[in-house]
């Protein structure tokens, strides 16, 4: 028996919310409308859902049977309350928000206004573009929901071609913080390391770094620390005063729009990488020595 179709409503046709619309067109689903603000959002919502008119959140409210909110996070509870507070939430009606921070907790007065509520976050770094569709299939999303919601939350994972895994209420934070503390930071790192190697004439720093970043995260993803390799863990300490001695270098000589972290950067996760090694005390704590040591500034000479 196939779930019943919907006529949804997109608030906030940014990189998550057109995406996630045009994945649920596709599965039949009837879009109401959307709404987009900024030029960017509405283009996209031209590219990834032609056809579906651009609406107020009145107006989006009134005309469907689910609302998809896919607004920022800080957006997230005063969009909520304000939805509630027109008074023209229907009963019954289903509402959805796209969040990773948050649980269903946010959507609180719209559940007392009579909505179904549910919390459902894709695993996943959004570009906004065609190229997501694919990567929603298998994809991870974090469901959140009262225990009698669980399976409609279930059900539209699975239209999305996701696999869905119940979050609890109170470990969202957690839940996202991992998620953003491994994909957002993990650009920054390879930023840094683009900046480098573009500093010593490489041309194309992205493709040099690929072959040996995608064997370091396919080893982590298996083996996690034991998968560590370098100058760290094998307990070179003059190779890490070495690096650190380049790195700062850099810093300080870097080109305007170059952006002076890269050494602090190595610093802190050569730590974290120290207290996942197996090292003698003494060449441990050599090497923590130089990790913990700052360089004068310009400023302080």
């Amino acid at each position: 028996m196939n779930a019943p179709r919907l006529g949804i409503g997109i608030i906030g046709a940014g990189r998550v919310g057109a995406v996630l619309g045009a994945a649920l067109r596709a599965e039949g689903h009837a879009l109401t409308g959307a709404y987009a603000v900024s030029d960017a959002s509405r283009a996209r919502a031209a590219e990834l859902l032609p056809g579906v008119p651009l609406l107020d959140v009145p107006a989006l409210v009134e005309r469907s049977e689910m609302l998809l909110l896919a607004v920022p996070d800080d957006q997230l509870a005063p969009l909520a309350a304000g939805i509630a507070a027109t008074g023209m939430v229907p009963g019954g009606q289903l509402v959805a928000h796209t969040s990773g921070r948050y649980g269903t907790d946010v959507l609180a007065p719209l559940a007392a206004a009579g909505s179904a509520t549910l919390a459902l976050h894709p695993a996943m770094t959004f570009t906004g573009t065609r190229t997501d569709l694919a990567r929603l299939i298998g994809c991870p999303m974090g469901i959140t929901a009262a225990p009698e919601l669980l399976p409609v939350a279930a059900a539209l994972v699975v239209e999305l071609g996701g696999d869905s895994v119940v979050i609890a209420e109170g470990d969202r934070p957690l839940y996202h913080a991992a998620l953003a503390h491994s994909a957002n930071h993990l650009t920054v790192l390879v930023d840094q390391a683009r900046e480098a190697l573009s500093r010593l004439g490489i041309e194309d720093p992205g493709a040099y770094l690929r072959p040996l970043l995608e064997a370091a995260l396919e080893e982590s993803l298996r083996r996690g620390a034991k998968a560590l390799t370098g100058p760290v863990v094998r307990g070179d300490a003059g190779t890490v005063s070495a690096h650190l001695e380049a790195l700062e270098d850099l810093d300080v000589t870097g080109a305007p729009g170059e952006h002076g972290d890269v050494a602090d950067t190595y610093r802190a996760l050569a730590l974290a990488a120290l207290s996942r090694a197996r090292l003698p005390e003494d060449t441990r704590s050599r090497i923590r020595v130089l990790l913990q040591e700052q360089p004068p500034r310009e400023d302080d000479a």
